[in-house]
């Protein structure tokens, strides 16, 4: 698994530029506001799930996003979703729970994860999401975020959440 650090040097090599900001643990998305004004980009939440057919999902979405957690499994063509436990996400993602993050996917070296990105994040000039911890957010721009995802074999489901509909791929 790696460490944040080893994660941001991952991100300088393959080019994505990352600018990390570092702060006191934040566990939900309503704490920290005022850290999150004071960082550009659109901010994140993420939810690590499990459907009933034991496939694992992470949602990243932007953080005023609205998931229905009892429609969206329809949308993305998953069994009914229900939160993925602590252990099956330190042990797909490297991480513990309130530092959920889609750089997580790094670590899912057996790619049973699957990304469903909000399209307001795929829209988003600069994205920020936890760098495997939530004591800091990582900012990139959404090329960097492309070029993060193309690195480690990952193409997400882009999913507008206000019209709960899939969208193209050409989108992101």
């Amino acid at each position: 698994m790696m460490t944040p650090d080893e994660l941001l040097a991952f991100l300088e090599e393959i080019g994505a530029s990352p600018q990390n900001h570092e702060h006191p643990a934040v566990f939900r998305v309503e704490e920290g506001e005022e850290l999150k004004r004071a960082i550009p980009g659109a901010h994140t939440k993420n939810l690590f799930l499990k459907d009933a057919k034991d496939q694992l999902w992470l949602i990243s979405a932007e953080g005023h996003a609205v998931i229905d957690l009892k429609r969206v499994h329809h949308v993305i063509g998953s069994a009914r979703l229900s939160f993925g436990n602590a252990a099956l996400m330190e042990e797909t993602l490297g991480v513990t729970p309130g530092s959920v993050t889609a750089f997580g996917l790094v670590n899912d070296k057996d790619r049973r994860v699957r990304l469903v990105l909000d399209r307001t994040l795929a829209e988003a000039e600069l994205v920020n999401f936890h760098p495997l911890t939530n004591t800091a957010t990582t900012t990139v721009s959404r090329e960097g975020f492309r070029r993060f995802l193309a690195a480690i074999g990952v193409e997400p489901l882009v999913v507008d959440f206000e019209a709960m509909a899939v969208v193209e791929p050409q989108a992101l």
